[in-house]
């Protein structure tokens, strides 16, 4: 797939998670970390008409100069913004004024890519699509939320089932003392925060070949694992009485019955899958209470290609923190990852809502510890 092709599928993709939605759903921000339906299809195209088209067509018209305060995400170096617990406050541009905005970009990019280009300039178009990917996903999280905590509970798309597989038999894999590459390498695409590929001693270990599931984290429940603080790090025992958590988001007790928010609406628990929707301080206490814990991200990397993986963000004990050598690139794309490198916890792997081929074994998502609107979840380990 030729890089004009390749920007046809991933913009089409980003209307095609869009397409369920009423107009009025766009326009929802229930929480800071939500941000309407409409920003990301207007942030997304942005990018492109801001990195892509402005330096580099000349005769570009841009379409709108007030967009870039409306859709400039965290970029200091491009200028203001409307910041982002007020992204829920754009009742315009509207819905039908961002979709004029993505065909006049769209038209634009169509007719650039069609000419060859410098090596660092597809570089940076590659970039953009992975971008536009990572806002994919975020664009279905965001969506689930939003619905997710309407009153109603109204279903996303009633035919549409969760992609996760139900939970094979777990079994241990033992890794053996040793001293293992991490990091990306090769020529393939990858974010910055993944180079720096270098090499990292590791103790003897093991690691679950699956993830936890429902069932087994409804027996944390029904231990009185929310209650009981020492299985919790003390800021996560904080955070469980101040915010009344008794569950993962989305789980429902019913009449004595679990249920579950899904793609269909309120459904029973399917307890086959793997949990979701749980923060890091939930998946540091299971571990806790099985008496085991969860794996740096040096661990899950070292072992990922001896069990299947990819149903779920599953987090790490690892802080995010640079690889040795990590270098910023220059200019507005060096604050890409580096500047969000302090406060957070890595998750390896993928989910069922992550871009076909938008997920490989190096790649370092990462989220503040009580955050659990992605899909989010748990694989153990022990010494």
């Amino acid at each position: 797939m030729n890089i004009l092709e390749k920007y046809k599928t991933v913009r089409s993709r980003s209307e095609y998670i869009c397409a369920p939605l009423k107009t009025e759903d766009y326009v929802v921000q229930p929480v800071v970390d939500v941000s309407p339906p409409k920003w990301h299809l207007g942030h997304t195209t942005w990018f492109f008409e801001t990195f892509i088209l402005m330096p580099n067509a000349p005769g570009y018209t841009e379409f709108d100069p007030q967009y870039n305060f409306v859709f400039n995400s965290y970029y200091e170096s491009v200028g203001a913004r409307v910041i982002r617990t007020d992204r829920g406050n754009l009742s315009r541009p509207s819905v039908e004024d961002v979709m004029k905005y993505r065909r006049h970009v769209d038209t634009a990019m169509e007719k650039f890519l069609a000419a060859p280009m410098e090596e660092d300039l597809e570089a940076l178009m590659v970039l953009g699509l992975n971008h536009e990917e990572q806002h994919q996903e975020l664009l279905y999280t965001d969506i689930k939320y939003i619905l997710g905590h309407n009153p109603l509970m109204p279903p996303y798309d009633p035919g549409r089932q969760a992609t996760a597989a139900p939970g094979a038999d777990a079994h241990w894999v033992s890794m053996p003392e040793g001293i293992y590459s991490i990091g990306h390498h090769g020529k393939s695409f990858c974010f910055d925060n993944e180079l720096g590929r270098h090499q990292v001693y590791l103790a003897p270990y093991a690691i679950s070949s699956a993830p936890v599931t429902n069932a087994e984290y409804l027996e944390f429940i029904n231990a009185g694992g929310y209650t009981d603080f020492r299985h919790w790090h003390a800021e996560g025992w904080d955070w469980v009485k101040t915010n009344h958590i008794t569950a993962p988001m989305y789980w429902y007790l019913i009449d004595d019955n679990w249920h579950q928010y899904t793609w269909s609406g309120l459904q029973p628990l399917e307890l086959d899958a793997p949990v979701c929707h749980v923060s890091y301080y939930e998946a540091s206490a299971y571990a806790a209470w099985k008496g085991l814990r969860l794996p740096t991200e040096f661990e899950w990397e070292a072992a990922a290609d001896k069990f299947p993986w990819g149903q779920r963000w599953e987090w790490t004990e690892s802080a995010y923190l640079p690889y040795p050598g990590f270098r910023k690139a220059p200019g507005a794309i060096g604050e890409y990852n580096g500047k969000f490198m302090v406060n957070q916890m890595v998750l390896r792997g993928g989910s069922e809502v992550t871009p076909p081929e938008h997920s490989r074994k190096t790649y370092r998502n990462f989220f503040h510890a009580p955050l659990r609107w992605q899909f989010t979840g748990i694989r153990l380990a022990k010494n």
